[in-house]
């Protein structure tokens, strides 16, 4: 015969157990992986980009995955890159200033080998790129060519032993001192291994120029020509300021709940569950942002905290569904408790439902389109849905046991 009020029945649920695995699990996550910080908390750089004309949505994909790839590439952290119509693309990196990658970005990357004047090599004859060797003041990248494009350098080069290759990178000459191309690069038959290969001032100057053609070459030359037509950086301290303030609103909102929880129902064993519960969504949430190397943002806090307060929201249903029956005898009580938990679900189903309905439209919209202001409404709406997910799966039928079992 099951006891009333029985703590080992309430810790032995499936309900409560995969709250309390998921909580640990997200506490491991979040002190292992760390939450990454977005651009208005963490503070970064934000530069905006014109394309030379208006381009389909094919053409747009193509010049914000090759940028991406890039900044990633070589490097730059947080790196956000997004359409803003069908012309202009936006460049958010947290941790970043505009000077450190404003060079990568601010230019088509278009290589170029030449031989008296004439073009014997492009960056689309390029199949792949290996990666680059630094030996004292001087750098190389080896690279492969595809197999038209192996033909065509030898015929351009053909019978050109010991002419200067100069290589250009959009236009500007990489070295002064430009390489001398081999006989055996002169007979007339096709080569598919090359380099491109420099010196500079010292070995940090060498690494420096190596890495970037190397970044270049590995991810192709943008469609379309590009400018920078603005570019600040944002300070973080609007961000560390909101955090504060945050912070004192969670420790009011906090005793508000607890004042309101007791004020009704005059019972304080209430309250710590509720709370309990509440902060577990958050730190679930901030656990799968941080295994998925999801950034909070400003945004993301806003739609953590709607999510949250719908939380509070659903457990004051279960609440009320429960105790609006107190008066039924002992023998029926868990019958009637586990109905009426049953009833306040598919109420807090039915508005959860509507909830993810109408931030659907809003998550798409943000991640399709991309534009300035509409990736932050997409960050609070995907951050809510998400907070929405964790309460009505993991965390609300955990005290709807506790409901069960604890409460009179």
């Amino acid at each position: 015969m099951k006891r009333k009020n029985d703590p080992a029945e309430f810790i032995r649920d499936k309900r409560v157990l995969i709250l309390l695995i998921c909580l640990i699990a997200s506490l491991i996550c979040i002190g292992t992986m760390g939450i990454q910080q977005g651009l208005d908390l963490k503070g970064g750089s934000v530069i905006q980009l014109q394309l030379e004309k208006p381009v389909d949505k094919d053409m747009m994909n193509v010049v914000t995955t090759v940028l991406d790839k890039r900044l990633n590439l070589y490097g730059i952290s947080d790196v956000k890159v997004r359409q803003s119509g069908d012309q202009q693309v936006v460049v958010e990196m947290a941790g970043a200033t505009p000077e450190e990658v404003e060079r990568l970005i601010g230019n088509p990357g278009v290589f170029e080998a030449k031989i008296d004047n004439k073009t014997v090599l492009t960056g689309s004859d390029i199949s792949s790129v290996d990666m680059y060797q630094v030996s004292g003041q001087q750098w190389s990248v080896p690279f492969k060519l595809t197999t038209q494009g192996a033909k065509k350098f030898a015929e351009n080069a053909k019978g050109k032993a010991n002419h200067e290759i100069y290589m250009y990178l959009d236009g500007k000459l990489i070295d002064d001192n430009p390489p001398k191309l081999s006989a055996d690069l002169a007979g007339g038959e096709p080569v598919t291994e090359l380099e491109v290969s420099g010196g500079g001032d010292d070995e940090k100057d060498c690494n420096k120029k190596a890495d970037e053609i190397y970044t270049v070459l590995k991810t192709g030359s943008l469609p379309v020509k590009i400018k920078v037509i603005g570019s600040n950086t944002v300070s973080a301290e609007l961000g560390q300021k909101f955090m504060e303030g945050t912070s004192l609103a969670a420790i009011l909102a906090i005793l508000a709940i607890f004042a309101i929880i007791y004020i009704r129902y005059r019972k304080p064993l209430l309250v710590f569950p509720i709370l309990f519960t509440s902060l577990s969504e958050v730190v679930i949430v901030l656990g799968i942002a941080s295994i998925i190397h999801w950034n909070i943002d400003l945004a993301a806090i806003a739609g953590l905290m709607a999510s949250v307060g719908t939380g509070v929201d659903d457990q004051i249903i279960i609440t009320d569904e429960v105790l609006a029956h107190k008066g039924d005898n002992a023998r029926r009580r868990r019958t009637r408790t586990k109905m009426n938990v049953d009833k306040a679900f598919f109420i807090i189903f039915a508005s959860a439902g509507t909830l993810i309905a109408a931030m659907l439209p809003l998550t798409y919209v943000g991640f399709a389109r991309g534009a300035s202001g509409i990736g932050t409404i997409a960050g609070f709406a995907f951050t809510t849905i998400l907070g929405v997910l964790v309460g009505v799966f993991i965390s609300r039928p955990a005290y709807a046991k506790f409901v069960e079992i604890f409460i009179k």
